[in-house]
């Protein structure tokens, strides 16, 4: 029940419980309220939307009332829903997240749509696919899960993001479509990891946001998601610069170079690759913003 328009936790309602998490976030101007007390919720319930609504008026216990207030406090401080909840949908499939990797953003999924568009394309019994700072694994999983006749190799410099995309292979029932590999690019010896046969298609989602910007991030993002995977360096373009010279000499003839980037960096990445690929193209996100930029090896 509520008292003087406080939660008082003992034999409180779904229902009392839920309208106390959305008033605080509303005092807060957090964007979603609703939204995000009711994830917050059924992530504590381990019951779905549905049942919390038709189930308002049940009793749950002290603990758990005491605990989703906590993490509506965490919320209104900045830290981001899906590392609360410990997860995060993307291309349909569900994702494990901590703040060891940077939270999948739907963004990234025209990313993963073009890849499995350029693999069917190919059309070749065994396609090989590189992902480059795998993180969480949401692209490299997405590629096998929905390209059958492939094979992916996922590379991260980060143990702890690795363990986390290890795991979501496995969730996903893909962990024999892809080996991980712990290395840092710039040190690695690539033409060797991938055995000698070259790429079909060499992916990623590189750090890219300029070092000086990133003290102008929502601080959901920079105060929470790894530093190692926001920083591009000075200019944003320094995972570029490398992956395009080295994704020459790893790559199958014809094979597909394709990137994410970031606003106003689909020109400054296109030029990049315009001395050594050939088939440039820039997609658009669905809010219109150039977001991936993908070019085959001459």
């Amino acid at each position: 029940m509520l008292t003087n328009g406080n939660l008082n936790t003992k034999g409180s309602t779904i229902k009392e419980v839920l309208e106390k998490g959305i008033l605080m976030l509303k005092k807060a101007h957090n964007e979603a309220p609703v939204i995000d007390a009711g994830a917050l919720l059924c992530d504590i319930l381990k019951k779905d939307k549905a049942y919390i609504y038709a189930f308002g008026e049940q009793e749950i216990s002290k603990e758990q009332s005491e605990v989703f207030i906590q993490n509506i406090k965490k919320r209104i401080s900045g830290t981001p829903l899906q590392y609360l909840t410990g997860h995060q949908e993307f291309m349909s499939l569900d994702f494990l997240v901590s703040e060891d990797v940077l939270i999948p953003r739907q963004d990234t999924e025209i990313l993963v749509e073009k890849a499995i568009e350029s693999a069917n394309m190919i059309g070749n019994n065994h396609i090989r696919i590189l992902d480059i700072g795998t993180g969480s694994g949401c692209i490299a999983i997405s590629l096998a899960y929905y390209i059958s006749n492939c094979q992916v190799y996922a590379l991260d410099v980060s143990s702890k993001a690795l363990m986390i995309a290890k795991n979501n292979a496995q969730k996903n029932g893909v962990s024999s479509k892809i080996k991980f590999f712990e290395d840092n690019i710039y040190s690695m010896d690539l033409k060797n990891c991938y055995f000698g046969e070259g790429f079909d298609i060499v992916v990623s989602n590189p750090p890219y946001i300029p070092t000086e910007e990133i003290k102008n991030l929502q601080v959901e993002v920079r105060g929470y998601e790894p530093m190692s995977a926001l920083d591009g360096g000075v200019d944003g373009l320094d995972f570029y610069k490398f992956i395009v010279n080295i994704g020459k000499e790893i790559l199958k003839s014809n094979g597909m170079l394709m990137f994410e980037v970031g606003y106003n960096q689909a020109q400054d990445v296109a030029r990049l690759m315009k001395e050594k690929y050939s088939e440039i193209q820039i997609v658009k996100d669905l809010s219109g913003i150039d977001r991936v930029v993908t070019a085959k090896k001459l």
